[in-house]
């Protein structure tokens, strides 16, 4: 499709919808961009655009904007159900994701990753054994810089590592990746997708264009998406750290093992990688075999696991004040995150969570402390029915604090020499913040505050 001298409707101005306004704009589409926010609340964005030949629509729904567009990019932010797109789809008007225009504009191969948790350190670990073995691999999408940023820029020889959400995969059409990765689906966004099976059939949509010759990368220990293997013609491989395949990554004899069709390959010790955690060991596998997959050698594999130190906010290691160790893990949005980043936890541990209430329930987080937390700082939206759910299950040490600053000083309060303060909200930033990267940097700004004061 040509989009020269068609006009595009872009919704939502957030990153990824100045990045499809920008690049439509360079494909000489007449672009609108409309965003429910106002002029004041989003200066800084348009300043990004300003240079360019847009119309801005800001302040409102863009209802009245549907009939003069061919085509219609929305955001992540914007439910599938909105009553403009209901309006679009009525009259015949394409709506798709950044994602999807992304790849329609990439000519690199594209190896696509979602799941509930564990996207971003399997994306990131992904690009680097691929740019280790000498790669020109991007990583991009749901991580910080969106596809679409990069989209036009990459050839054959390049590859797009690419962190796909099930809010970006509402709105696919042609969505085509060689590789297409499904690392684990636990319950998740229900106040958007309503129930569990639409959740799941969003997750599955990321191959839902794949041809036989693609592959399709599947979590076995998993039942959710382990089920998903029917639903496509692709050549599928599955991960498992609890029991032995035929085929994919697995754990054997303490050692990652590996067969994509060519014969058991042996990569390293579980004990070799660095990134510490059950949860980091089924990233390790995913990545380890998709890596594979597109030609990276098990040394360089090997190499890659044995030095890669994680990402930022995913059970980050910040201070150390008076013997206890402070621990930032804003990107535990859901209660899955956080279990696994409590698990990963060596010894006491207390525990500061609360944030946007995303319809999640937290019986099973309460149920984790399992001795191991010892005290709950909580707040935000979510604040009373974390503080319920856990007197419910007899668990009484729970507060509530205002701020995160506030947070940081009364767990330390409760911490003893040789525990840790973890920050794992299992909800979402948007209560209190514009996502959970800004949340991550206030707790570690709050940490940093306590180490001066205290030390």
């Amino acid at each position: 499709m040509s989009y020269s001298g068609k006009t595009a409707l872009v919704v939502g101005l957030a990153r990824s919808g100045i990045a499809a306004a920008r690049a439509l704009n360079s494909l000489n589409a007449k672009v609108m961009v409309s965003d429910i926010k106002t002029y004041n609340q989003l200066c800084e964005a348009v300043k990004n655009l300003d240079n360019l030949d847009i119309d801005f629509y800001l302040g409102s729904t863009p209802d009245n904007l549907v009939e003069k567009a061919d085509l219609i990019v929305i955001s992540p932010s914007v439910p599938i159900d909105s009553p403009f797109i209901r309006k679009a789809k009525g009259l015949g008007i394409e709506v798709v994701s950044e994602i999807e225009l992304a790849c329609r504009l990439c000519k690199a191969p594209i190896v696509a990753i979602t799941g509930t948790n564990g996207k971003t350190t399997t994306v990131t670990l992904t690009g680097e054994m691929l740019n280790n073995y000498g790669m020109n691999a991007h990583i991009l999408g749901n991580i910080g810089k969106p596809f679409i940023e990069r989209a036009m820029e990459l050839n054959t020889d390049d590859v797009a590592v690419v962190e796909v959400s099930s809010f970006q995969l509402e709105a696919v059409n042609t969505f085509h990746p060689y590789i297409a990765a499904i690392l684990n689906i636990t319950e998740d966004h229900l106040n958007r997708h309503k129930t569990m099976d639409n959740y799941i059939a969003m997750k599955a949509r990321i191959f839902e264009n794949s041809y036989s010759n693609d592959w399709v990368v599947l979590n076995a220990d998993d039942p959710e998406t382990a089920a998903l293997g029917s639903r496509t013609n692709a050549r599928v491989v599955y991960f498992s750290r609890k029991k032995i395949l035929m085929r994919g990554a697995w754990v054997q004899n303490g050692i990652i093992t590996m067969d994509i069709g060519n014969g058991k390959e042996y990569v390293c010790g579980t004990d070799d990688i660095f990134i510490p955690g059950e949860h980091n060991l089924e990233n390790s596998l995913a990545a380890s075999l998709m890596a594979r997959i597109m030609g990276v050698d098990p040394g360089c594999i090997a190499d890659t696991l044995k030095n890669f130190k994680g990402v930022e906010h995913r059970i980050e290691f910040v201070e150390v004040i008076s013997d206890v160790k402070f621990y930032n893990d804003s990107k535990g949005t859901n209660p899955d995150a956080s279990i696994k980043a409590i698990q990963a936890m060596k010894g006491p541990t207390v525990l500061i969570a609360g944030g946007m209430d995303k319809g999640s329930g937290f019986d099973e987080l309460i149920e984790s402390f399992d001795g191991k937390v010892t005290h709950m700082i909580v707040l935000g939206e979510t604040a009373d029915k974390l503080m319920r759910t856990a007197k419910e299950k007899g668990f009484d040490n729970v507060y509530r604090v205002n701020t995160v600053e506030e947070s940081v000083k009364k767990a330390f309060g409760f911490a003893v020499p040789h525990s840790n303060v973890l920050f794992s909200p299992a909800c979402a930033s948007w209560d209190m913040f514009t996502d959970y990267e800004e949340r991550g940097r206030v707790f570690k700004n709050a940490v940093k505050a306590l180490k001066e004061e205290v030390e």
